[in-house]
């Protein structure tokens, strides 16, 4: 579909104001209730003329129903393909004939939406979304269709090799877990849901209690206090989730093996990470830069690659979903150096559980964190996805002042004790997707 061509630059962006005081970005956030009690947070901005918005309702992937992976999924893929009176074909008219961009997506514990419109069309896009949140039609020729393409999708994943690896390690990660599956979906699943799964799945999902939402753009809180109204208070008030347990990430120490006729071997690693709101998330995220997120200087990309040549790339990375954070990472090679690569990488954990970073190392990070904070701000539709962010996450919107305070407060100390906390003793749950020499299967004990 058609979708506007320009982005709002940022408005929150941090700097000195004229008399040479800090520039508050949580100052600009306008907190607002519609009339109907429907809760959002605003950046006003009228240098262009667009307007942002990004919700979300808790769920996600994890509610899908047993034996049905991919439902969510399923469910994101329709809500715009027919709604009320309007046919699939004629909803998406619309939506090019205004240039809208409207999307949805179930991912692993939240259901979000997406809209970007031009000002001069922006009744016509709220009144579309009303649509597709309030009366999806479910249409059979539109449902078969989309589960068409998902299935499509996951044939062709079923097939690649990285994608095959992370399979492979979710499986052994949090076995008979939601987490086990696939946010997509899972071949031979699909097919088995039906038109009253995705009405059952949207009734208990997208409710007005888990609903968050971010706007940024040219309108005022008036005006969009009274369209929060007729896109949300017309669902329910509460959620009907199923629980979805606590679990921690298994089989550290154990590798596993996909036999796989290719010429790389695609690496997959982790371990228990740490949560976003633990008070050691900030000097954790520190560490994860030296290590294996900071792409060209990490010790990870510094060993693995320049110094090796074993990969073309190689990292780390904090995952905080909800029931399970994990500290995880990739990477592929020739199936000769698998075990070259494997141990290279593991030298490296267990060196910075032991030592911690050096005061450089420490030092170029805070420097680098703080400093790329502002690119979350270049546009109306990332600085929209990070205050979403930020009220799933409930940090507060005075996070955007207090942030770079707390990557430059984590001290040589914090680093080290939290380095020996996250890594532990090192040891790592492997999947490998090849023929990998000298790298065979081993069990967790």
């Amino acid at each position: 579909m058609n979708a506007p061509t320009k982005n709002a630059t940022a408005t929150i962006s941090a700097g000195k104001n004229p008399v040479g005081a800090p520039v508050s970005r949580a100052e600009r956030v306008q907190q607002i209730v519609s009339p109907g009690g429907i809760a959002a947070w605003l950046v006003e901005d009228y240098a262009v003329p667009l307007v942002a918005m990004e919700f979300s309702f808790a769920g996600g992937a994890s509610q899908d129903p047993q034996g049905k992976a991919g439902a969510g999924s399923l469910l994101a893929g329709l809500l715009d393909e027919g709604a009320g009176d309007l046919t699939a074909e004629a909803f998406h008219r619309a939506l090019e004939d205004h240039a809208i961009r409207l999307s949805f997506s179930a991912e692993r514990d939240e259901f979000y939406g997406h809209l970007q419109t031009l000002v001069r069309h922006s009744d016509k896009a709220f009144e579309l979304m009303a649509l597709a949140l309030n009366a999806p039609r479910f249409d059979a020729e539109p449902l078969e269709r989309v589960r068409g393409q998902l299935n499509a999708a996951l044939k062709r994943e079923s097939r690649e090799p990285d994608a095959m690896a992370a399979q492979a390690w979710r499986r052994a990660a949090w076995p008979g877990h939601p987490y086990s599956r696939a946010s997509r979906g899972e071949l031979g699943e699909i097919d088995a849901v039906t038109r009253d799964d995705l009405v059952a799945l949207r009734k208990k999902m997208l409710a007005r209690e888990t609903l968050k939402i971010s706007v940024v753009g040219a309108i005022d809180a008036a005006t969009l206090a009274r369209h929060l109204d007729s896109l949300f208070a017309g669902l329910p008030e509460k959620a009907d989730l199923t629980p979805v347990p606590d679990i921690e990430v298994q089989g550290a120490g154990r590798r596993i093996v996909v036999d796989y006729d290719v010429p790389q071997s695609n690496i997959r690693f982790g371990r228990p990470g740490i949560a976003r709101r633990d008070p050691d998330y900030i000097p954790a995220m520190v560490v994860n830069h030296i290590l294996g997120g900071g792409s060209f200087t990490s010790r990870l990309w510094q060993e693995v690659r320049e110094k090796r040549g074993l990969t073309y790339s190689v990292y780390s990375s904090l995952s905080t979903a909800d029931h399970s954070p994990a500290f995880i990472g990739s990477t592929s090679t020739k199936n000769e150096r698998a075990a070259e690569t494997l141990s290279v990488i593991e030298t490296e954990y267990t060196r910075l559980a032991a030592d911690g970073p050096t005061a450089e190392e420490l030092d170029k990070a805070k420097k680098y964190l703080t400093g790329s904070y502002a690119l979350r701000f270049d546009t109306s539709t990332k600085i929209a996805g990070h205050l979403l962010q930020l009220q799933r996450e409930s940090l507060g919107v005075d996070y955007l002042d207090r942030r770079n305070a707390e990557v430059e407060a984590v001290s040589l100390e914090d680093a080290r004790r939290v380095a020996k906390r996250l890594i532990g003793d090192s040891r790592l749950l492997v999947a490998i997707v090849g023929r990998p020499e000298g790298v065979s299967e081993q069990s967790a004990a």
